[in-house]
Protein backbone atom coordinates (compact mmCIF):
# COMPACT_ATOMS: atom_id res chain seq x y z
CA UNK A 1 0.00 0.00 0.00
CA UNK A 2 1.26 3.54 -0.70
CA UNK A 3 2.44 5.47 2.32
CA UNK A 4 0.02 8.10 3.73
CA UNK A 5 0.47 11.84 3.13
CA UNK A 6 3.41 13.34 4.98
CA UNK A 7 2.97 15.99 7.64
CA UNK A 8 5.25 19.03 7.39
CA UNK A 9 6.18 20.31 10.85
CA UNK A 10 7.96 23.67 10.77
CA UNK A 11 11.01 22.23 12.51
CA UNK A 12 11.47 19.36 10.07
CA UNK A 13 14.54 19.15 7.85
CA UNK A 14 13.34 20.25 4.36
CA UNK A 15 15.71 17.87 2.59
CA UNK A 16 14.41 14.96 4.67
CA UNK A 17 10.82 15.94 3.87
CA UNK A 18 11.61 16.08 0.15
CA UNK A 19 13.20 12.63 0.24
CA UNK A 20 10.25 11.21 2.15
CA UNK A 21 7.81 12.72 -0.36
CA UNK A 22 9.80 11.25 -3.26
CA UNK A 23 9.60 7.81 -1.61
CA UNK A 24 5.83 8.23 -1.26
CA UNK A 25 5.59 9.16 -4.96
CA UNK A 26 7.56 6.03 -5.87
CA UNK A 27 5.11 3.93 -3.83
CA UNK A 28 2.13 5.58 -5.52
CA UNK A 29 3.68 5.06 -8.94
CA UNK A 30 4.14 1.36 -8.25
CA UNK A 31 0.52 1.12 -7.12
CA UNK A 32 -0.67 3.07 -10.17
CA UNK A 33 0.80 0.50 -12.55
CA UNK A 34 0.24 -2.59 -10.41
CA UNK A 35 -1.33 -5.25 -12.62
CA UNK A 36 -1.39 -3.03 -15.70
CA UNK A 37 -2.85 0.21 -14.41
CA UNK A 38 -4.98 1.35 -11.51
CA UNK A 39 -6.45 4.71 -12.48
CA UNK A 40 -8.01 5.17 -9.02
CA UNK A 41 -4.51 5.95 -7.70
CA UNK A 42 -3.82 8.64 -10.30
CA UNK A 43 -5.38 11.56 -8.41
CA UNK A 44 -3.29 10.77 -5.29
CA UNK A 45 -0.18 10.40 -7.46
CA UNK A 46 -0.68 13.83 -9.01
CA UNK A 47 -1.48 15.41 -5.64
CA UNK A 48 1.73 13.98 -4.18
CA UNK A 49 3.73 15.74 -6.89
CA UNK A 50 1.97 19.02 -6.17
CA UNK A 51 2.90 18.61 -2.51
CA UNK A 52 6.49 17.91 -3.56
CA UNK A 53 6.52 21.13 -5.56
CA UNK A 54 5.48 23.06 -2.45
CA UNK A 55 8.45 21.58 -0.60
CA UNK A 56 10.84 22.26 -3.46
CA UNK A 57 9.68 25.88 -3.67
CA UNK A 58 11.40 26.70 -0.38
CA UNK A 59 14.49 24.57 -1.06
CA UNK A 60 17.71 26.56 -1.61
CA UNK A 61 18.23 24.90 -5.01
CA UNK A 62 14.71 25.60 -6.27
CA UNK A 63 15.86 28.37 -8.62
CA UNK A 64 18.33 25.97 -10.23
CA UNK A 65 15.62 23.79 -11.71
CA UNK A 66 15.26 23.95 -15.44
CA UNK A 67 12.84 26.28 -17.19
CA UNK A 68 11.31 24.25 -20.01
CA UNK A 69 10.43 25.99 -23.27
CA UNK A 70 8.02 23.90 -25.35
CA UNK A 71 8.50 24.49 -29.08
CA UNK A 72 5.55 23.66 -31.33
CA UNK A 73 5.66 24.09 -35.11
CA UNK A 74 2.15 24.20 -36.54
CA UNK A 75 0.79 24.44 -40.08
CA UNK A 76 -2.93 25.06 -40.58
CA UNK A 77 -3.97 22.74 -37.74
CA UNK A 78 -5.69 24.95 -35.14
CA UNK A 79 -7.99 22.22 -33.81
CA UNK A 80 -5.10 19.89 -33.13
CA UNK A 81 -3.10 22.76 -31.64
CA UNK A 82 -5.96 23.59 -29.28
CA UNK A 83 -6.11 19.98 -28.06
CA UNK A 84 -2.33 19.88 -27.64
CA UNK A 85 -2.19 23.06 -25.58
CA UNK A 86 -5.23 22.04 -23.52
CA UNK A 87 -3.34 18.87 -22.60
CA UNK A 88 -0.33 20.97 -21.59
CA UNK A 89 -2.49 23.10 -19.32
CA UNK A 90 -4.03 20.02 -17.69
CA UNK A 91 -0.56 18.53 -17.20
CA UNK A 92 0.69 21.72 -15.55
CA UNK A 93 -2.33 21.89 -13.25
CA UNK A 94 -2.03 18.20 -12.40
CA UNK A 95 1.66 18.22 -11.44
CA UNK A 96 2.52 21.95 -11.01
CA UNK A 97 6.13 21.53 -12.14
CA UNK A 98 8.12 24.55 -10.96
CA UNK A 99 5.24 25.85 -8.90
CA UNK A 100 3.06 28.92 -9.35
CA UNK A 101 4.07 32.56 -8.98
CA UNK A 102 1.31 35.14 -9.06
CA UNK A 103 -0.95 32.63 -10.81
CA UNK A 104 1.58 31.68 -13.51
CA UNK A 105 3.55 28.47 -13.94
CA UNK A 106 7.06 29.64 -13.17
CA UNK A 107 9.11 27.11 -15.10
CA UNK A 108 7.07 26.38 -18.26
CA UNK A 109 6.78 28.44 -21.45
CA UNK A 110 5.59 27.90 -25.04
CA UNK A 111 7.08 29.08 -28.34
CA UNK A 112 4.58 28.59 -31.16
CA UNK A 113 6.34 28.54 -34.54
CA UNK A 114 3.49 29.20 -36.96
CA UNK A 115 4.06 27.79 -40.46
CA UNK A 116 0.42 28.22 -41.49
CA UNK A 117 -0.60 29.58 -44.87
CA UNK A 118 -4.31 30.27 -44.32
CA UNK A 119 -5.18 33.58 -42.70
CA UNK A 120 -8.00 32.05 -40.65
CA UNK A 121 -5.60 29.45 -39.21
CA UNK A 122 -3.17 32.17 -38.17
CA UNK A 123 -5.93 34.15 -36.44
CA UNK A 124 -7.15 31.05 -34.59
CA UNK A 125 -3.63 29.97 -33.61
CA UNK A 126 -2.92 33.37 -32.09
CA UNK A 127 -6.17 33.34 -30.13
CA UNK A 128 -5.51 29.80 -28.85
CA UNK A 129 -2.09 30.96 -27.64
CA UNK A 130 -3.50 34.10 -26.00
CA UNK A 131 -6.03 31.96 -24.15
CA UNK A 132 -3.25 29.73 -22.83
CA UNK A 133 -1.30 32.79 -21.70
CA UNK A 134 -4.33 34.09 -19.80
CA UNK A 135 -4.53 30.72 -18.05
CA UNK A 136 -1.04 31.05 -16.60
CA UNK A 137 1.52 29.71 -19.09
CA UNK A 138 3.99 32.14 -20.64
CA UNK A 139 3.70 32.12 -24.42
CA UNK A 140 5.45 33.61 -27.43
CA UNK A 141 3.98 33.70 -30.92
CA UNK A 142 6.71 33.25 -33.55
CA UNK A 143 4.91 34.16 -36.76
CA UNK A 144 5.96 34.58 -40.37
CA UNK A 145 6.99 38.24 -40.07
CA UNK A 146 9.26 37.62 -37.09
CA UNK A 147 10.66 34.55 -38.83
CA UNK A 148 11.51 36.60 -41.91
CA UNK A 149 13.23 39.28 -39.84
CA UNK A 150 15.28 36.69 -37.98
CA UNK A 151 16.36 34.87 -41.16
CA UNK A 152 17.39 38.19 -42.72
CA UNK A 153 19.73 38.77 -39.77
CA UNK A 154 21.79 35.73 -40.76
CA UNK A 155 21.26 35.97 -44.51
CA UNK A 156 24.92 36.73 -45.19
CA UNK A 157 25.92 33.37 -43.70
CA UNK A 158 24.17 31.48 -46.52
CA UNK A 159 22.15 29.06 -44.37
CA UNK A 160 20.20 27.74 -47.36
CA UNK A 161 21.27 24.18 -46.55
CA UNK A 162 19.68 24.48 -43.09
CA UNK A 163 16.66 26.79 -43.32
CA UNK A 164 16.06 26.69 -47.08
CA UNK A 165 14.97 29.53 -49.32
CA UNK A 166 11.40 30.79 -49.25
CA UNK A 167 9.52 33.54 -51.09
CA UNK A 168 8.94 36.60 -48.93
CA UNK A 169 5.27 36.74 -49.87
CA UNK A 170 4.58 33.09 -48.97
CA UNK A 171 6.74 32.35 -45.94
CA UNK A 172 4.70 29.28 -44.98
CA UNK A 173 4.48 25.50 -45.35
CA UNK A 174 8.25 25.25 -45.14
CA UNK A 175 8.02 21.79 -43.57
CA UNK A 176 8.66 20.66 -40.01
CA UNK A 177 12.45 20.38 -40.31
CA UNK A 178 13.13 23.83 -41.78
CA UNK A 179 10.55 25.39 -39.47
CA UNK A 180 12.24 23.80 -36.48
CA UNK A 181 15.68 25.00 -37.57
CA UNK A 182 14.40 28.57 -37.87
CA UNK A 183 12.75 28.21 -34.45
CA UNK A 184 16.07 27.01 -33.00
CA UNK A 185 17.65 30.32 -34.03
CA UNK A 186 14.89 32.00 -32.03
CA UNK A 187 15.67 29.75 -29.06
CA UNK A 188 19.30 30.83 -29.18
CA UNK A 189 18.14 34.44 -29.02
CA UNK A 190 15.83 33.63 -26.09
CA UNK A 191 18.67 31.88 -24.28
CA UNK A 192 20.87 34.97 -24.62
CA UNK A 193 18.11 37.12 -23.11
CA UNK A 194 17.69 34.85 -20.06
CA UNK A 195 21.25 34.41 -18.80
CA UNK A 196 20.14 33.41 -15.32
CA UNK A 197 17.88 30.57 -16.45
CA UNK A 198 18.84 26.97 -17.02
CA UNK A 199 16.82 26.23 -20.14
CA UNK A 200 15.62 23.01 -21.71
CA UNK A 201 14.00 23.10 -25.14
CA UNK A 202 11.22 20.57 -25.65
CA UNK A 203 10.07 20.26 -29.27
CA UNK A 204 6.77 18.53 -29.95
CA UNK A 205 4.16 18.28 -32.73
CA UNK A 206 0.74 19.91 -32.65
CA UNK A 207 -1.01 16.57 -33.19
CA UNK A 208 0.31 15.22 -29.88
CA UNK A 209 -0.85 15.45 -26.29
CA UNK A 210 0.82 15.13 -22.90
CA UNK A 211 -0.94 11.83 -22.20
CA UNK A 212 -0.33 8.11 -22.55
CA UNK A 213 -2.75 5.63 -24.09
CA UNK A 214 -3.27 2.58 -21.90
CA UNK A 215 -4.78 -0.67 -23.12
CA UNK A 216 -7.69 -1.97 -21.03
CA UNK A 217 -10.15 -4.81 -21.50
CA UNK A 218 -13.08 -2.43 -22.23
CA UNK A 219 -11.07 -0.63 -24.91
CA UNK A 220 -8.40 1.72 -23.60
CA UNK A 221 -8.02 5.11 -21.95
CA UNK A 222 -5.81 8.19 -22.15
CA UNK A 223 -4.20 9.27 -18.88
CA UNK A 224 -2.18 12.19 -17.56
CA UNK A 225 0.02 9.67 -15.83
CA UNK A 226 3.54 10.93 -16.65
CA UNK A 227 5.13 13.98 -15.03
CA UNK A 228 7.27 14.79 -18.07
CA UNK A 229 8.90 18.01 -16.86
CA UNK A 230 9.90 16.68 -13.45
CA UNK A 231 11.61 13.66 -14.99
CA UNK A 232 13.36 15.71 -17.65
CA UNK A 233 14.70 18.14 -15.05
CA UNK A 234 16.13 15.23 -13.08
CA UNK A 235 17.69 13.57 -16.13
CA UNK A 236 19.53 16.71 -17.18
CA UNK A 237 20.53 17.48 -13.58
CA UNK A 238 21.99 14.06 -12.91
CA UNK A 239 24.17 13.61 -16.00
CA UNK A 240 26.00 15.21 -18.91
CA UNK A 241 23.10 14.43 -21.23
CA UNK A 242 22.50 16.95 -24.02
CA UNK A 243 19.59 15.35 -25.91
CA UNK A 244 16.74 13.15 -24.65
CA UNK A 245 14.23 11.63 -27.01
CA UNK A 246 10.90 10.07 -26.18
CA UNK A 247 8.55 8.20 -28.49
CA UNK A 248 4.83 8.25 -29.21
CA UNK A 249 1.88 6.06 -28.34
CA UNK A 250 -1.38 5.95 -30.24
CA UNK A 251 -0.98 6.55 -33.97
CA UNK A 252 2.32 5.53 -35.60
CA UNK A 253 5.00 8.12 -36.41
CA UNK A 254 5.57 6.78 -39.94
CA UNK A 255 3.96 7.20 -43.33
CA UNK A 256 1.08 5.07 -44.66
CA UNK A 257 3.48 4.41 -47.54
CA UNK A 258 5.28 1.85 -45.34
CA UNK A 259 2.32 0.30 -43.49
CA UNK A 260 0.16 -1.18 -46.26
CA UNK A 261 1.30 -4.83 -46.18
CA UNK A 262 0.75 -5.50 -42.49
CA UNK A 263 -2.49 -3.53 -42.48
CA UNK A 264 -3.82 -5.60 -45.39
CA UNK A 265 -2.87 -8.74 -43.43
CA UNK A 266 -5.07 -7.44 -40.61
CA UNK A 267 -7.89 -6.46 -42.96
CA UNK A 268 -7.91 -9.92 -44.58
CA UNK A 269 -7.90 -11.60 -41.17
CA UNK A 270 -10.79 -9.41 -40.04
CA UNK A 271 -12.86 -10.15 -43.15
CA UNK A 272 -12.16 -13.87 -42.80
CA UNK A 273 -13.31 -13.73 -39.19
CA UNK A 274 -16.48 -11.93 -40.21
CA UNK A 275 -17.15 -14.45 -42.99
CA UNK A 276 -17.14 -17.26 -40.45
CA UNK A 277 -19.39 -15.41 -38.01
CA UNK A 278 -23.07 -14.66 -37.54
CA UNK A 279 -23.63 -10.92 -38.16
CA UNK A 280 -26.16 -10.83 -35.31
CA UNK A 281 -23.77 -12.23 -32.72
CA UNK A 282 -21.76 -9.96 -30.43
CA UNK A 283 -18.34 -8.97 -31.76
CA UNK A 284 -15.44 -10.54 -29.90
CA UNK A 285 -13.31 -7.58 -28.86
CA UNK A 286 -9.57 -8.07 -28.26
CA UNK A 287 -8.48 -7.90 -24.64
CA UNK A 288 -5.97 -5.55 -23.04
CA UNK A 289 -3.26 -6.53 -25.51
CA UNK A 290 -0.14 -4.37 -25.89
CA UNK A 291 1.52 -6.73 -28.37
CA UNK A 292 3.74 -4.92 -30.84
CA UNK A 293 4.03 -1.72 -28.78
CA UNK A 294 7.63 -0.61 -28.85
CA UNK A 295 8.53 -3.00 -31.66
CA UNK A 296 7.31 -0.90 -34.61
CA UNK A 297 4.71 -3.55 -35.49
CA UNK A 298 3.01 -1.00 -37.76
CA UNK A 299 6.07 -0.82 -40.07
CA UNK A 300 6.29 -3.17 -43.07
CA UNK A 301 10.07 -3.19 -42.85
CA UNK A 302 10.55 -3.20 -39.09
CA UNK A 303 13.45 -5.63 -39.49
CA UNK A 304 15.53 -2.83 -41.08
CA UNK A 305 15.42 -1.03 -37.74
CA UNK A 306 16.36 -4.06 -35.68
CA UNK A 307 12.81 -5.03 -34.66
CA UNK A 308 11.33 -8.48 -35.03
CA UNK A 309 8.68 -8.73 -37.73
CA UNK A 310 5.37 -10.02 -36.38
CA UNK A 311 3.81 -12.51 -38.76
CA UNK A 312 0.52 -12.74 -36.86
CA UNK A 313 -2.44 -10.55 -37.76
CA UNK A 314 -3.72 -8.04 -35.21
CA UNK A 315 -7.40 -7.98 -34.31
CA UNK A 316 -9.49 -4.85 -34.65
CA UNK A 317 -10.89 -3.09 -31.58
CA UNK A 318 -14.39 -1.91 -32.57
CA UNK A 319 -15.16 1.62 -31.36
CA UNK A 320 -18.96 1.30 -31.28
CA UNK A 321 -20.25 1.78 -27.74
CA UNK A 322 -21.87 -1.03 -25.77
CA UNK A 323 -21.80 -4.59 -27.05
CA UNK A 324 -22.00 -4.23 -30.84
CA UNK A 325 -22.70 -7.18 -33.09
CA UNK A 326 -20.49 -8.41 -35.93
CA UNK A 327 -22.54 -6.69 -38.59
CA UNK A 328 -22.26 -3.30 -36.89
CA UNK A 329 -18.52 -3.72 -36.39
CA UNK A 330 -18.01 -4.83 -39.99
CA UNK A 331 -19.69 -1.63 -41.18
CA UNK A 332 -17.78 0.55 -38.70
CA UNK A 333 -14.46 -1.00 -39.72
CA UNK A 334 -15.06 -0.54 -43.44
CA UNK A 335 -16.04 3.09 -43.03
CA UNK A 336 -12.93 3.78 -40.95
CA UNK A 337 -10.49 2.44 -43.54
CA UNK A 338 -10.02 5.83 -45.20
CA UNK A 339 -8.24 7.12 -42.08
CA UNK A 340 -5.31 4.83 -42.92
CA UNK A 341 -4.26 7.17 -45.74
CA UNK A 342 -4.17 10.06 -43.29
CA UNK A 343 -1.72 8.34 -40.96
CA UNK A 344 -3.85 6.23 -38.63
CA UNK A 345 -3.28 2.48 -38.25
CA UNK A 346 -6.68 1.13 -37.12
CA UNK A 347 -5.38 -2.27 -35.97
CA UNK A 348 -1.83 -1.69 -34.68
CA UNK A 349 -2.16 0.93 -32.00
CA UNK A 350 0.94 1.60 -29.92
CA UNK A 351 0.08 1.33 -26.22
CA UNK A 352 1.98 2.69 -23.26
CA UNK A 353 4.06 0.14 -21.35
CA UNK A 354 5.13 1.21 -17.91
CA UNK A 355 8.79 1.30 -16.93
CA UNK A 356 10.33 3.74 -14.51
CA UNK A 357 11.97 6.61 -16.35
CA UNK A 358 15.28 6.03 -14.56
CA UNK A 359 15.36 2.37 -15.59
CA UNK A 360 14.38 3.20 -19.18
CA UNK A 361 17.33 5.48 -19.93
CA UNK A 362 19.57 4.06 -22.64
CA UNK A 363 21.78 5.26 -25.50
CA UNK A 364 19.60 6.37 -28.41
CA UNK A 365 19.92 6.23 -32.19
CA UNK A 366 16.67 7.89 -33.36
CA UNK A 367 15.36 11.37 -32.67
CA UNK A 368 11.57 11.57 -32.61
CA UNK A 369 11.38 15.15 -33.85
CA UNK A 370 7.90 15.46 -32.36
CA UNK A 371 9.13 14.51 -28.90
CA UNK A 372 12.68 15.38 -27.97
CA UNK A 373 14.37 17.68 -25.48
CA UNK A 374 17.78 19.33 -25.60
CA UNK A 375 19.93 21.64 -23.55
CA UNK A 376 21.24 25.00 -24.68
CA UNK A 377 24.59 23.34 -25.43
CA UNK A 378 22.86 21.12 -28.00
CA UNK A 379 21.47 24.05 -29.99
CA UNK A 380 24.40 23.47 -32.33
CA UNK A 381 22.57 20.38 -33.61
CA UNK A 382 20.04 21.52 -36.17
CA UNK A 383 17.93 19.01 -38.13
CA UNK A 384 20.22 18.01 -41.02
CA UNK A 385 19.34 18.12 -44.72
CA UNK A 386 16.06 19.90 -43.97
CA UNK A 387 15.64 21.55 -47.42
CA UNK A 388 15.43 18.10 -49.04
CA UNK A 389 12.07 17.76 -47.22
CA UNK A 390 12.60 14.04 -46.73
CA UNK A 391 10.87 11.84 -44.23
CA UNK A 392 13.09 10.05 -41.67
CA UNK A 393 14.88 13.29 -40.79
CA UNK A 394 14.72 12.37 -37.10
CA UNK A 395 16.29 8.92 -37.42
CA UNK A 396 18.94 10.43 -39.72
CA UNK A 397 19.69 13.13 -37.15
CA UNK A 398 19.83 10.46 -34.48
CA UNK A 399 22.54 8.50 -36.29
CA UNK A 400 24.64 11.66 -36.50
CA UNK A 401 24.11 12.46 -32.82
CA UNK A 402 24.99 8.93 -31.77
CA UNK A 403 28.22 9.13 -33.77
CA UNK A 404 29.15 12.59 -32.49
CA UNK A 405 28.10 12.73 -28.81
CA UNK A 406 27.53 9.08 -27.90
CA UNK A 407 26.15 8.63 -24.39
CA UNK A 408 25.04 12.27 -24.13
CA UNK A 409 22.15 11.31 -26.45
CA UNK A 410 19.65 9.04 -24.70
CA UNK A 411 16.07 7.80 -24.93
CA UNK A 412 13.62 7.69 -22.04
CA UNK A 413 10.19 6.20 -21.44
CA UNK A 414 8.43 9.55 -21.88
CA UNK A 415 6.06 8.97 -24.79
CA UNK A 416 3.36 11.40 -25.89
CA UNK A 417 -0.04 10.55 -27.29
CA UNK A 418 -0.06 10.91 -31.08
CA UNK A 419 -3.41 11.42 -32.81
CA UNK A 420 -3.09 12.24 -36.49
CA UNK A 421 -6.75 12.35 -37.44
CA UNK A 422 -9.74 14.31 -36.17
CA UNK A 423 -12.49 12.28 -34.53
CA UNK A 424 -15.14 14.09 -36.55
CA UNK A 425 -13.70 13.39 -40.01
CA UNK A 426 -11.14 10.60 -39.68
CA UNK A 427 -8.75 12.82 -41.65
CA UNK A 428 -5.74 14.94 -40.79
CA UNK A 429 -6.36 18.64 -40.41
CA UNK A 430 -3.31 19.32 -42.60
CA UNK A 431 -0.93 16.76 -44.03
CA UNK A 432 1.65 17.49 -46.74
CA UNK A 433 2.25 14.72 -49.26
CA UNK A 434 -1.34 13.41 -49.15
CA UNK A 435 -3.56 14.74 -51.93
CA UNK A 436 -7.27 13.94 -51.59
CA UNK A 437 -9.62 14.74 -54.48
CA UNK A 438 -13.14 13.48 -53.91
CA UNK A 439 -12.69 9.80 -53.07
CA UNK A 440 -9.24 9.35 -54.61
CA UNK A 441 -6.18 9.76 -52.41
CA UNK A 442 -2.74 10.16 -53.94
CA UNK A 443 0.39 9.41 -51.90
CA UNK A 444 2.89 10.00 -54.72
CA UNK A 445 4.75 12.83 -52.97
CA UNK A 446 4.64 10.94 -49.67
CA UNK A 447 6.19 7.87 -51.34
CA UNK A 448 9.02 9.87 -52.86
CA UNK A 449 9.84 11.61 -49.57
CA UNK A 450 9.66 8.31 -47.68
CA UNK A 451 11.71 6.28 -50.17
CA UNK A 452 14.56 8.77 -50.55
CA UNK A 453 14.37 9.49 -46.83
CA UNK A 454 15.13 5.82 -46.21
CA UNK A 455 18.00 5.97 -48.70
CA UNK A 456 19.46 8.97 -46.89
CA UNK A 457 18.97 7.41 -43.45
CA UNK A 458 20.74 4.14 -44.16
CA UNK A 459 23.48 5.80 -46.19
CA UNK A 460 24.19 8.17 -43.28
CA UNK A 461 24.11 5.23 -40.87
CA UNK A 462 26.84 3.50 -42.86
CA UNK A 463 28.88 6.70 -43.14
CA UNK A 464 28.51 7.32 -39.40
CA UNK A 465 30.07 3.93 -38.75
CA UNK A 466 33.19 5.40 -40.37
CA UNK A 467 33.21 8.46 -38.10
CA UNK A 468 30.93 10.85 -40.02
CA UNK A 469 30.09 13.67 -39.30
CA UNK A 470 33.13 14.37 -37.12
CA UNK A 471 35.37 12.76 -39.77
CA UNK A 472 34.57 13.90 -43.33
CA UNK A 473 34.17 11.08 -45.82
CA UNK A 474 35.63 11.06 -49.36
CA UNK A 475 33.17 12.04 -52.07
CA UNK A 476 33.76 8.76 -53.92
CA UNK A 477 32.86 6.75 -50.81
CA UNK A 478 29.71 8.82 -50.20
CA UNK A 479 28.61 8.37 -53.81
CA UNK A 480 29.23 4.62 -53.69
CA UNK A 481 27.37 4.32 -50.40
CA UNK A 482 24.36 6.20 -51.77
CA UNK A 483 24.28 4.03 -54.90
CA UNK A 484 24.51 0.82 -52.89
CA UNK A 485 21.80 1.80 -50.43
CA UNK A 486 19.54 3.00 -53.26
CA UNK A 487 19.66 -0.44 -54.93
CA UNK A 488 18.96 -2.18 -51.61
CA UNK A 489 16.01 0.12 -50.85
CA UNK A 490 14.61 -0.15 -54.38
CA UNK A 491 14.63 -3.95 -54.16
CA UNK A 492 12.93 -3.89 -50.76
CA UNK A 493 10.27 -1.45 -51.93
CA UNK A 494 9.62 -3.41 -55.11
CA UNK A 495 9.15 -6.60 -53.09
CA UNK A 496 6.74 -4.81 -50.78
CA UNK A 497 4.85 -3.40 -53.75
CA UNK A 498 4.33 -6.97 -55.01
CA UNK A 499 3.09 -8.07 -51.59
CA UNK A 500 0.53 -5.25 -51.50
CA UNK A 501 -0.85 -6.17 -54.93
CA UNK A 502 -0.99 -9.86 -54.03
CA UNK A 503 -2.92 -9.14 -50.85
CA UNK A 504 -5.31 -6.82 -52.67
CA UNK A 505 -6.13 -9.63 -55.07
CA UNK A 506 -6.84 -11.98 -52.15
CA UNK A 507 -8.98 -9.39 -50.42
CA UNK A 508 -10.97 -8.74 -53.59
CA UNK A 509 -11.80 -12.45 -54.00
CA UNK A 510 -12.80 -12.71 -50.36
CA UNK A 511 -15.06 -9.67 -50.40
CA UNK A 512 -16.70 -10.66 -53.70
CA UNK A 513 -17.81 -14.11 -52.57
CA UNK A 514 -21.60 -14.05 -53.01
CA UNK A 515 -22.04 -16.54 -50.15
CA UNK A 516 -20.94 -14.08 -47.51
CA UNK A 517 -23.67 -12.34 -45.55
CA UNK A 518 -22.62 -8.80 -46.43
CA UNK A 519 -23.30 -9.55 -50.11
CA UNK A 520 -26.79 -10.89 -49.34
CA UNK A 521 -28.09 -7.81 -47.54
CA UNK A 522 -28.54 -4.30 -48.97
CA UNK A 523 -27.84 -2.94 -45.49
CA UNK A 524 -24.10 -3.26 -46.08
CA UNK A 525 -23.95 -1.35 -49.38
CA UNK A 526 -22.34 1.71 -47.75
CA UNK A 527 -19.73 -0.40 -45.96
CA UNK A 528 -18.87 -2.27 -49.15
CA UNK A 529 -18.57 0.98 -51.07
CA UNK A 530 -16.14 2.25 -48.43
CA UNK A 531 -13.94 -0.83 -48.59
CA UNK A 532 -14.06 -0.74 -52.40
CA UNK A 533 -12.76 2.85 -52.25
CA UNK A 534 -10.01 1.74 -49.86
CA UNK A 535 -8.94 -1.04 -52.25
CA UNK A 536 -9.09 1.29 -55.24
CA UNK A 537 -6.87 3.83 -53.48
CA UNK A 538 -4.28 1.22 -52.61
CA UNK A 539 -4.29 -0.01 -56.20
CA UNK A 540 -3.95 3.59 -57.40
CA UNK A 541 -0.89 4.09 -55.20
CA UNK A 542 0.85 0.71 -55.54
CA UNK A 543 0.16 -0.39 -59.14
CA UNK A 544 3.02 -0.68 -61.62
CA UNK A 545 1.86 2.48 -63.40
CA UNK A 546 1.34 4.48 -60.17
CA UNK A 547 3.61 7.36 -59.20
CA UNK A 548 5.30 4.95 -56.78
CA UNK A 549 5.75 2.29 -59.45
CA UNK A 550 7.15 4.80 -61.94
CA UNK A 551 9.52 6.12 -59.28
CA UNK A 552 10.99 2.67 -58.71
CA UNK A 553 11.22 1.90 -62.44
CA UNK A 554 12.67 5.22 -63.61
CA UNK A 555 16.32 5.39 -64.64
CA UNK A 556 16.29 9.19 -64.53
CA UNK A 557 15.06 9.99 -61.03
CA UNK A 558 17.88 8.50 -58.97
CA UNK A 559 20.80 10.39 -60.58
CA UNK A 560 19.07 13.69 -59.71
CA UNK A 561 18.35 12.65 -56.12
CA UNK A 562 21.85 11.19 -55.69
CA UNK A 563 23.46 14.53 -56.57
CA UNK A 564 21.13 16.38 -54.19
CA UNK A 565 21.86 13.97 -51.35
CA UNK A 566 25.58 13.92 -52.12
CA UNK A 567 25.74 17.71 -52.04
CA UNK A 568 23.82 17.80 -48.74
CA UNK A 569 26.09 15.24 -47.08
CA UNK A 570 29.29 16.81 -48.37
CA UNK A 571 28.05 20.25 -47.36
CA UNK A 572 27.18 19.30 -43.78
CA UNK A 573 30.55 20.34 -42.33
CA UNK A 574 30.24 23.81 -43.89
CA UNK A 575 26.62 24.07 -42.76
CA UNK A 576 27.66 23.31 -39.18
CA UNK A 577 30.33 26.03 -39.26
CA UNK A 578 27.82 28.55 -40.58
CA UNK A 579 25.26 27.47 -38.00
CA UNK A 580 27.69 28.06 -35.14
CA UNK A 581 28.28 31.58 -36.42
CA UNK A 582 24.51 32.12 -36.67
CA UNK A 583 24.12 31.04 -33.04
CA UNK A 584 26.83 33.52 -32.04
CA UNK A 585 24.91 36.28 -33.80
CA UNK A 586 21.72 35.27 -31.99
CA UNK A 587 23.66 35.30 -28.72
CA UNK A 588 25.07 38.75 -29.46
CA UNK A 589 28.63 37.41 -29.59
CA UNK A 590 29.27 38.30 -33.23
CA UNK A 591 28.35 41.26 -35.39
CA UNK A 592 25.64 40.68 -37.95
Amino acid sequence: MPSPPISHPASADPVALIRAQERRIADLEAALWDGGQNASVLADYQAAFRELEELLAVHPDAEGRHRIVIVIPVADSPRQLAACLESLLILCRSYAYGGLRKGRFAKVAVLLADDSMRADSIVRNREILRKLDRQGIDTHYFGAEEQRVLVRRVHALELDGIVGTHPEQAFAHKGQAMMRNIAYLKLAEMHARMPGERLLFYTIDADQRFQVRVSTAPGGCDLYAVNYFYHLDRIFNASQVQVVTGKVVGDPPVSPAVMAVNFLDDVIAFVNEMAASDPAQAYRQPGADTRGSGEAAYHDMADMFGFRSDEQAYRYRCRVAGIPDNGVCFAEFCERLDSFFHGEHPTRITWYRYQTVAESLQPARTVYTGNYVFSAEALEWFIPFAPLRLRMSGPTMGRLLRSAIGGRFVSANLPMLHQRTLDTSGQSEFRPGVVAEREQIDLGDEFERQFFGDVMLFAVEQLAAGGFPEQPQPETLVRQTLDRVFVEMRDKYRARQGLVLERLERLGRLLGDEQHWWNRSPGYARALAAIDTFVANLEHNFAADSAFGRLLASADVWPVWRERQLAAIQGLATDRQRWRRALQIMNGLERE
